[in-house]
């Protein structure tokens, strides 16, 4: 980065909700320029931050061309274009967490994976890919069905009995 981090760090937020405001509220205290990158053209953020700009956070060129000229990218939410932050990385600007990181979040199976690859406790779970799959699984119920990508919240996640 190499910027004096006083007023003259460039600081990219995927997502401008809620957690961006808090984000944004902080910042402002080392005199940090954010600019928010939201599908929402009324997002929280849109009157506190620098720069505001409503846009996919799904689409390679637009998370691509908001970040190209910032020093450092965060996420608010992790449902965002982890190939154009890669390019990002690559380019020379930071993300963080890094993209591999956010690619490991946004899907709950390989996250779990990665838990028991590296003794991280979590609670049993089985990966399941087909109706067939499932037929076969060795389920005990009543269990927790949770979608691997896309769910938040609650959303996606289902008590089978």
């Amino acid at each position: 980065m190499g910027k004096d981090f006083y007023g003259d760090l460039q600081l990219g937020v995927l997502g401008g909700g809620q957690l961006g405001r808090m984000l944004i509220q902080e910042a402002i205290n080392y005199n940090v320029n954010v600019h928010i990158l939201d599908p929402d053209k009324n997002a929280p953020c849109r009157k506190l931050c620098n720069r505001f700009e409503c846009g996919d956070l799904g689409d390679f060129e637009t998370v691509y061309n908001f970040g190209k000229d910032l020093d450092l990218i965060t996420i608010e939410i992790e449902k965002v274009n982890v190939d154009a932050l890669e390019k990002l990385e690559e380019e020379g600007v930071v993300v963080y967490p890094q993209s591999r990181i956010i690619r490991l979040i946004q899907d709950k199976g390989l996250q779990k994976q990665f838990f028991k690859q590296n003794n991280i406790p979590t609670s049993a779970f089985q990966l399941i890919s087909s109706k067939e799959h499932l037929n076969n699984a060795n389920l005990i119920i009543p269990y927790i069905q949770k979608l691997r990508k896309d769910g938040y919240d609650g959303k996606g996640v289902k008590k089978i009995s």
